[in-house]
């Protein structure tokens, strides 16, 4: 990653709900800088909602001009219409970022947990505790969205500083543990 900032969005696409988080990676620390969502629930037009991520993920972009967009990548589900529209809300927001001309990353659900919690099956309420704890920083536990958002940015900012760690490793988390005791209350 080198020894300049970093600003990295994270997107958790969704057609309800769309969540974001910003975060600002200095060297090997990392600061909380944003998270929020795009609520599109009262939006019935599925076209409508695509305008609308594309519209609100490009403000994002425009207001912390990121040097990398992570995205969490729609995971297998037992019915095809949903996945068609989860994908689709990627797709506009992925299109956001590449009309900024911004690299974009995907990662897998159990990807981001895995590099968060050490869990790749852990909970969203787990993920905001450790993210609350990794960032310093007083999460709201009704934004899961958001800090879902953050933790697919952490993911990215792991993947940066360390990219041939094995995520899939429970001893990884051990090891950050018995490193970073002062991370932990």
């Amino acid at each position: 990653m080198g020894g300049g900032q970093r600003i990295i969005l994270g997107i958790d696409p969704g057609t309800m709900i769309l969540g974001y988080g910003v975060i600002l990676a200095d060297r090997r620390r990392v600061h909380y800088v944003d998270m929020g969502v795009v609520d599109l629930r009262k939006e019935k037009d599925h076209f409508a909602k695509l305008n609308t991520i594309f519209t609100e993920i490009s403000r994002v972009i425009e207001r912390y001009s990121p040097d990398d967009v992570a995205v969490e990548a729609p995971f297998y589900g037992k019915n095809p219409q949903v996945m068609l529209k989860l994908g689709r809300a990627q797709g506009a927001a992925i299109a956001a970022a590449i009309a900024h001309n911004l690299p974009i990353f995907e990662y897998a659900p159990r990807k981001v947990k895995m590099a968060v919690t050490g869990q790749g099956a852990a909970s969203k309420e787990q993920v905001a505790l450790i993210l609350s704890r990794t960032l310093d920083t007083e999460l709201h536990a009704g934004f899961l969205d958001a800090t879902d958002a953050l933790a697919i940015a952490m993911c990215h900012f792991y993947q940066l500083v360390n990219p041939f760690s094995d995520t899939d490793s429970s001893t990884d988390w051990k090891k950050f543990i018995k490193t970073h005791p002062d991370r932990l209350r």
